[in-house]
């Protein structure tokens, strides 16, 4: 497996809408493991295609606290939503920044797995929040897009200023 490189806000990429994925193919399956591989790294529990600069519907998730239940979904989209949750979200691509966000609680999500087959579950609760933060990135939407403009602008200038102070 290879550690695969996050882009970060601003890149452009991240605001692009992502291409679907017409099947299954051994080089999908190589990116879904390289893609889990970085995800674990970050840490993180989901990654999404864009944050790795490959503009297709491809995320990977696994909330769990042993890290053993990971989820891939190809050209995934959510058929129902019901409930409301409020979440605090951070994001592999706007590292040290988080907002708390209103989402759906309760998701039924539709997508194929690694195998090809397609396939239909019912998302609650973090993994709901997940799934959807990740079905965003797939549509060129950011976790910060759904905060209130003030709070929006605040995320995104703490982002800029945490950038800097790492720049040598």
């Amino acid at each position: 497996m290879e550690k695969l490189d996050i882009v970060l806000y601003p890149e452009a990429g991240l605001r692009e809408i992502c291409a679907p994925i017409p099947e299954m193919s051994d080089e999908i399956d190589k990116l879904i493991d390289d893609m889990f591989y970085t995800m674990y790294d970050a840490p993180g529990i989901g990654l999404a295609a864009p944050q790795i600069a490959v503009q297709q519907r491809l995320i990977v998730v696994d909330v769990s606290e042993t890290k053993d239940q990971p989820i891939a979904l190809i050209n995934p989209e959510i058929i129902r939503s019901a409930g409301q949750i409020k979440w605090e979200e951070g994001c592999l691509s706007i590292p040290g920044v988080y907002g708390t966000v209103t989402r759906p609680s309760d998701i039924i999500v539709r997508g194929m797995d690694r195998d090809g087959k397609q396939i239909e579950f019912e998302a609650n609760d973090l993994l709901a929040v997940c799934i959807q933060h990740e079905i965003d990135h797939l549509n060129g939407k950011l976790f910060v897009d759904h905060l209130s403009g003030l709070k929006r602008t605040r995320a995104l200038q703490k982002f800029r200023k945490l950038m800097e102070e790492e720049q040598p």
